[in-house]
């Protein structure tokens, strides 16, 4: 076999998980690694992204998650022929690190460098770790947390890496506040891959209670789904609003970046998205997250001062509106804002990662 250092990255399911694996792999590639991905048929999905010098590899997993009663009786089985399968291939071709980045496609390469005791990481992107990574954190040798704080086991040590962000996202680190006096007023409203629609709901008519002299400043670029689409668009139009209402936006980091105010949900890769380029939020967890961990998310940006945290439970147009008015019409608070989000940004997180990979590979050798 090779005598480059080989790094096996376990992960799948979700975009969540995938997206800080490829950033990964690439860092590594450029360090001289041989980079191999773990992942299942769903994980293999997201795969199009990865350089073509990763080699592939899927694995038996599956989750409790979805099926029935039978698929889900055969869940056990088909995790522990991905163990065997994952134990095997690292005897005959034994990884210098394994890194986890969570979801059940993870399972079979990490608990194999378990077994053989092969240097292991994993990488959480939420502020309360997933069942996968909860169940691994005491058996591997490192846990990097993407948000900060993360809540931990007891006795685990995190080391707070960030998320990794997008090339386009990075290319805006730090780009300065747009000037809120007098001119135009940008919000962008994200409600995550699919929209939001309580955010939809709630949003335009917040919107339409400021103050009538702000309504020919503002310019709100908001996604929505598929079948809000045109009510949230003639909710705008009556208002007066000048709206871009989509389905996705193409160009986030470009939006985010002329934006004075996001309102979004709080995943893990938005929050990381605000605090890299800097800017305001008004931030409204998904109330059906697992353990609420969108709420952990956002606790780093509240608790700087760069953010408001409205509980889906709590979100009203009234309320809502009280707190965008507070914040556009404050134009040194909303700068105040933008700079303490940027202070919570890693824009560093992939080296991060990489220099754990590369800690945990001296320990080995």
């Amino acid at each position: 076999m090779s005598k480059q250092p080989h790094l096996v990255i376990a992960a799948g399911g979700t975009g969540g998980h995938m997206f800080p694996a490829q950033a990964l792999a690439e860092a590594m590639l450029d360090r001289g690694w041989r980079v191999t991905l773990s992942t299942d048929a769903r994980g293999a999905r997201y795969t199009s992204g990865f350089p073509d010098a990763v080699t592939v590899t899927r694995v038996n997993s599956a989750t409790f998650a979805r099926g029935g009663l039978i698929a889900k009786a055969l869940v056990p089985l088909s995790i522990v022929a991905g163990i065997a399968a994952a134990k095997w291939r690292f005897m005959t071709d034994r990884p210098t690190v394994v890194a986890g980045f969570g979801g059940y496609p993870s399972i079979p390469a990490i608990a194999a460098a378990w077994v053989l005791r092969i240097p292991r990481m994993i990488h959480e992107q939420n502020g309360v770790l997933g069942r996968v990574n909860r169940v691994f954190a005491p058996r591997v040798n490192k846990v990097a947390c993407g948000t900060w704080p993360t809540d931990l086991p007891s006795g685990i040590d995190g080391i707070h890496t960030g998320n990794p962000v997008r090339a386009a996202i990075l290319d805006r680190h730090n780009a300065p506040y747009p000037s809120a006096t007098g001119g135009p007023l940008n919000i962008l409203v994200m409600g995550g891959s699919q929209g939001a629609r309580v955010l939809s709901d709630v949003v335009p008519e917040a919107l339409t209670l400021l103050p009538k002299d702000l309504h020919p400043r503002l310019h709100v670029s908001h996604q929505a789904r598929p079948e809000d689409l045109a009510r949230v668009t003639d909710a705008y139009t009556l208002a007066g609003i000048d709206a871009d209402v989509q389905t996705f936006f193409s160009d986030v980091p470009e939006c985010m970046s002329a934006a004075h105010l996001v309102i979004m949900r709080a995943g893990a890769s938005s929050v990381a998205d605000v605090s890299i380029i800097g800017r305001p939020s008004i931030l409204i967890p998904f109330a059906a997250a697992t353990a609420d961990h969108q709420t952990a998310n956002a606790r780093g940006l509240v608790d700087a001062g760069a953010a408001l945290l409205i509980k889906e439970s709590a979100l009203d147009p009234p309320t809502l509106c009280e707190q965008i008015r507070a914040i556009l019409t404050d134009a040194p608070h909303a700068a105040q804002m933008a700079a303490n989000a940027l202070s919570t940004g890693k824009p560093d997180a992939t080296e991060r990662l990489a220099a754990l990979v590369e800690q945990l590979a001296e320990r080995r050798a």
